[in-house]
């Protein structure tokens, strides 16, 4: 998969404004039109990825409804004769190998349903390490304030209580700091309130000068590139997938490709059940 040319328009070249000074275009507009020609270029591989995800993920779905049944009847053939064999023979190493094809049959049980609610997929749950480690399971302590934080607390909030904001930035400024104070203050953190009281004191952040119209350019310019590069990883997982490689094989007639498999498959039962009825006869 190939990204498509950026198209660039006569007419975007031909609307270009020009200082009256040498008649060329300013800088910005040089930036305008190659941001205007990378973001159509970046939409039509978009569209081309998307286009062939979709491909791949329906091609999938098929192949999983039309194979999976013989996927799953092979591998339970494999297992039966490697447990057959290992019947037989009596042999260590048989009867490992007769083990492991079995427990690529049975189906895998998940965390919870193993430990019976005891973890988790992040570890065990912390009743269940208090449990283990014979530590009773107990509330967390009750936090008392000292004087010095309630004071702090106080003090905070009629300072920077939301209803004095003249506007929702300052609202939304008083609000998110509130809920810090109050988070410090259900854990008695007085020295953390004191860093808050001397924050506060200090004010708001002045406000940053924002980056110039050529800055924005450069910047959406360096953006879609990343994108690009990010898609183009993509597209190189989904063709390199066994799903994608398989379709690749077949882009124009993925049907008869199944259909193919499925004679291979079937033939691979065929056999496989002839090799088990040897060993059981």
């Amino acid at each position: 998969m190939t990204s498509p040319e950026a198209e660039q328009g006569d007419g975007a070249a031909g609307e270009a404004q020009v200082t009256p000074e040498d008649g060329a275009p300013r800088p910005e507009e040089r930036l305008e039109r190659a941001v205007r020609a990378a973001e159509q270029a970046l939409i039509e591989y978009e569209i081309a990825v998307e286009t062939f995800r979709v491909e791949v993920e329906n091609f999938s779905r098929l192949h999983h409804q039309k194979l999976g049944p013989m996927y799953a009847r092979l591998d339970e053939l494999d297992a039966e004769i490697a447990e057959a064999r290992a019947a037989r023979t009596g042999d260590p190493e048989d009867l490992r190998k007769a083990d492991e094809a079995r427990a690529r049959v049975m189906p895998m049980p998940g965390v919870e349903e193993l430990f019976h609610g005891w973890m988790d997929g992040e570890g065990l749950f912390p009743e269940a390490v208090a449990m283990l480690t014979d530590q009773p399971v107990r509330p967390p302590q009750r936090v008392r304030p000292s004087d010095e934080a309630r004071k702090l607390y106080r003090e905070l909030v009629r300072k920077a209580h939301p209803d004095l904001a003249q506007d929702d930035t300052e609202r939304a400024r008083r609000e998110e700091f509130l809920t810090r104070v109050n988070a410090a203050y259900a854990r008695g953190d007085a020295p953390l309130l004191r860093e808050l009281a001397e924050e506060w004191a200090k004010g708001p952040a002045p406000a940053e000068r924002g980056p110039s119209r050529s800055e924005e350019l450069y910047a959406r310019l360096e953006w879609l590139a990343q994108r690009k590069d990010l898609l183009s990883l993509v597209a190189k997982d989904l063709e390199e997938s066994a799903i994608g490689a398989m379709l690749r094989m077949a882009p124009d007639d993925p049907d008869q490709l199944l259909e193919e498999i499925a004679e291979k498959l079937l033939a691979d039962v065929s056999q496989r059940e002839a090799e088990l009825a040897e060993l059981l006869g």
